[in-house]
């Protein structure tokens, strides 16, 4: 990346700057590959954060399977990780999880669940798990929540074998105009399930998986405790990826915690953070990290910046955290801050192999909280930042009733805020394909075919408020 004029000599947010486009030969957006540089296996720059409310099993799986990784977080007690683990790497690459129930079980149970996957079906199942019929949302009307399955089903299914490919799958559902189908193998059992979207989906994305083509996991690790025995039970249990884990990285704990997972764990893909400086990036990679993650109090989550003065503008945190890191032949990630593609397409002009969301993503139907309505039939999940008050409270729960009195007063972050589900894209891949768009046209902008080309051909400006603001699209009339 360069400046389109001179290097500023302040620091910058996204909004203070914006990119030009330059001659360009690639074709089309399709054209554009992607694959991230830091080589973990993520096809694209998409990691979702170790927010509680966010990243839990529904995200994990439905976010590898587009590419990209999700970190589960460090307060979640090592069993239940390798459950999900377990349950991630089990799931198909191409076909969605099914959302199953018997035909005994009532229309309560069905409407408790239909709202955790996009795809917004039932598929009610026999013991043999062999499709009998398909619940939706309309289904319901009609009948109270104790109403049992058998009677309100649609019975007419429609399946695909799962031999055939996305393609083929995709034409089918156009054929019999329908959106979803279960996925059934030989036996007649259920497999999967796929809607037209996800087959053309499946067509332009690129499952990230590991050498045994299961979908790729991440864990973070926290740095009090014992984080080496921590994260040696966690590659016990397939996790590919270990976020050393902490608001303030540069710190002496984080860089013996480093040391030590290192130690114990000399071959595995580390990842430590946060910083927002060149040496704080410096010694997290002489401790072992491989890529530093960049970013303090630029989260929506946070209040870091307001409570303590402290952080740093991102674009200028990731810029020089990256030109030190590549320096050593490593990689950072660009972690919070970013608020639209455009956002994400400056952190990777920047410097970052890949970028960090967890607010963004929390409004979703994969994200790892419930679904409620609020009193006008609205469905929002609700979302607290992982240094607040609440997610103190999670942390702590195994410490004595004073030590986490202490604790709890100390808090930067917003403990509760209601996230809303956008009726145009409530799913995380609706939100996926909008930043994936919006990245492959900066890439044909900036005449880039890969993220490495991106990185080396961007040109970036600087402008005022008012400049930003001109760029905002008129959402209502004149």
């Amino acid at each position: 990346m360069r400046f389109l004029n001179d290097k500023p000599t302040h620091d910058l947010t996204y909004n203070d700057v914006f990119m030009v486009p330059s001659l360009s030969t690639v074709g089309s957006r399709l054209d554009v590959d992607l694959t991230t540089p830091d080589e973990l296996g993520t096809s694209i720059p998409i990691v979702v954060s170790n927010m509680t409310a966010v990243a839990g099993r529904r995200m994990s799986e439905t976010v590898a399977r587009r590419g990209g990784v999700a970190v589960l977080p460090q307060d979640i007690p090592v069993d239940i990780v390798e459950i999900v683990i377990d349950y991630v790497k089990s799931r198909h690459p191409v076909f969605e999880t099914p959302i199953t129930l018997l035909e005994t079980d009532t229309v309560g149970e069905a409407m408790s669940l239909i709202h955790k996957r996009a795809h917004g079906a039932v598929v009610v199942v026999d013991p043999d798990n062999r499709p009998l019929g398909i619940f939706t949302e309309h289904d319901a009307q009609g009948f109270d929540r104790f109403s049992q399955l058998r009677n309100v089903m649609n019975r007419e299914i429609f399946s695909l074998p799962h031999k055939l490919s996305a393609e083929q799958m995709h034409d089918k559902l156009v054929e019999e105009r329908l959106s979803f189908a279960p996925v059934v193998d030989n036996d007649g059992a259920l497999v999967g399930c796929i809607t037209r979207k996800g087959a053309v989906r499946s067509t332009i994305y690129r499952p990230a998986v590991d050498a045994n083509g299961h979908l790729l996991t991440s864990v973070a690790v926290g740095i009090n405790g014992d984080p080496a025995t921590r994260a040696k039970a966690l590659l016990n249990m397939g996790a590919d990826v270990l976020v050393i884990d902490t608001a303030h990285g540069h710190q002496g704990r984080t860089i013996r915690a480093i040391e030590e997972v290192r130690a114990v764990a000399p071959n595995a893909k580390i990842v430590a953070g946060n910083v927002v400086t060149v040496q704080g990036t410096r010694d997290l990679i002489n401790a072992g990290a491989d890529i530093i993650k960049v970013g303090v109090g630029p989260g929506a989550m946070c209040t870091t910046r307001m409570m303590t003065g402290v952080g740093r503008p991102q674009f200028s945190a990731v810029l020089e955290c990256a030109a030190e890191a590549e320096s050593q032949g490593k990689h950072v990630w660009a972690d919070g801050g970013v608020r639209y593609p455009r956002d994400v397409a400056l952190a990777l002009a920047a410097g970052a192999s890949n970028v960090m969301f967890g607010s963004w993503l929390a409004g979703t139907y994969e994200s790892a909280a419930d679904t409620l309505r609020d009193t006008e039939g609205r469905l929002y999940k609700e979302s607290f930042g992982m240094a607040s008050n609440r997610a103190v409270k999670n942390r702590t729960r195994s410490e004595s009733a004073l030590e986490r009195a202490k604790k709890e007063l100390f808090e930067e972050g917003i403990s509760t805020s209601r996230m809303y589900l956008d009726p145009i894209r409530p799913s995380v891949e609706d939100i996926i394909d909008q930043i994936v768009a919006g990245l492959r046209s900066s890439c044909t902008y900036a005449g880039a075919a890969t993220v490495r080309e991106f990185q080396e051909r961007a040109v970036v400006g600087l402008q005022s408020a008012a400049g930003y603001d001109e760029g905002r699209p008129q959402g209502t009339s004149w």
